[in-house]
């Protein structure tokens, strides 16, 4: 596991793969220069 790094305003996001709700993997290199918002809600607001 790498080192944990603090980005700051301006930096470039590092490549990362992660699950949707619906359980689709989606990358950050799927969207080249395109800008990204990433929202993530308490679990209790899940069903299940």
């Amino acid at each position: 596991m790498s080192e944990a790094k603090t980005l700051g305003v301006g930096d470039a996001a590092p490549a990362f793969t992660m699950k949707t709700i619906g359980l689709k993997e989606v990358s950050l290199k799927d969207y080249p220069g395109k800008n990204v918002v990433l929202l993530f809600y308490p679990l209790d607001w899940t069903p299940g």
